[in-house]
C-alpha cells in the first residue's frame, strides 16, 4: 500500500533566503512529505486551497506595531510582504481548518495574529531570563493532544518571546525561565507553535512533531 505524501507550503520573504531552508525540507521529507517554498508574490486563497499543510518557520522580528507597541530594543524586521501575505493565509487557513505548525518566528507570528504580544528583547524585558540566543535549555511540556509531556532539551536561537498569549490559544510548554516555548489551538485540526527549531533536532521528541504534523496533514 502506497502511503500519500501530502504537499507542505514552507512560507519565506522574497528578500532574503530562510536560514537553514534545507533543514525545513529535509525533516518534512523524512516525515513523508513534500515542500515546496511559498513565496509572499502569490495569492494567499489559491495558496490555502493548494496545500494540505503549512510551516511557518524561522525569520526576523515583526514590527511591534503589529502588537500595539511602539519599538524600544533593538530589531532585525521581517519583511513587511512575507508578514502581510502570512497573516493573509493564516485568516484563509483557519476557515478551512488545516494543519499550520509555527516555528520560532512563526510561533510568534501566529500568536500576533491571535492578538497577543512579544517581548521586544527577552534579556531587556525578562529579569533573570536565561540566554536565549544561543546553545540549549530545558523546558517543560505540559499535557496536550500533539506533543509527549515531560522535561526536553531544545536548542535556543531567538532573543523575542511571546508576553502575552493569543486569545483561543493554549500554553504547553515553558522554559525553566517561565518564557512560553509551546502553545496549541484548541478544536483546530493541527495549529501548533513551537520557539526552538525541531527541524534541527535529532531526537524523538522533535521528530514526533514533525510526524504528528504529517498525519494531520493526511487527515489521520
Amino acid at each position: 500500500m502506497t502511503t500519500y505524501t501530502p504537499l507542505i507550503g514552507i512560507t519565506c520573504s522574497i528578500s532574503h533566503p530562510i536560514d537553514g531552508a534545507e533543514y525545513y525540507v529535509k525533516a518534512l521529507k523524512e516525515a513523508g512529505c513534500y515542500a515546496e517554498f511559498l513565496y509572499p508574490a502569490g495569492i494567499a486563497n489559491d495558496a490555502a486551497r493548494r496545500y494540505e499543510g503549512f510551516v511557518i518557520p524561522g525569520g526576523r522580528d515583526l514590527d511591534p506595531l503589529l502588537y500595539h507597541e511602539c519599538r524600544k530594543y533593538s530589531i532585525r524586521e521581517e519583511d513587511a510582504r512575507r508578514v502581510s501575505f502570512e497573516f493573509s493565509l493564516l485568516s484563509k487557513i483557519m476557515r478551512l481548518n488545516k494543519p499550520v505548525l509555527g516555528i520560532c518566528y512563526g510561533m510568534q507570528l501566529i500568536n500576533v495574529y491571535f492578538n497577543g504580544t512579544l517581548y521586544q528583547d527577552i534579556s531587556s524585558q525578562v529579569s533573570q531570563a536565561m540566554i536565549h540566543t544561543e546553545g540549549f535549555h530545558r523546558i517543560t511540556i505540559t499535557d496536550n493532544p500533539f506533543m509527549k509531556a515531560g522535561c526536553f532539551t531544545v536548542n535556543s536561537s531567538h532573543h523575542q518571546a511571546i508576553k502575552s498569549i493569543g486569545k483561543t490559544l493554549k500554553p504547553i510548554a515553558y522554559s525553566e525561565d517561565g518564557i512560553i516555548e509551546a502553545y496549541y489551538l484548541p478544536h483546530h485540526s493541527f495549529l501548533l507553535g513551537v520557539q526552538w527549531h525541531p527541524e534541527r533536532m535529532h531526537d524523538k521528541m522533535s521528530e514526533g512533531i514533525m510526524n504528528t504534523f504529517a498525519g494531520a496533514c493526511r487527515g489521520q
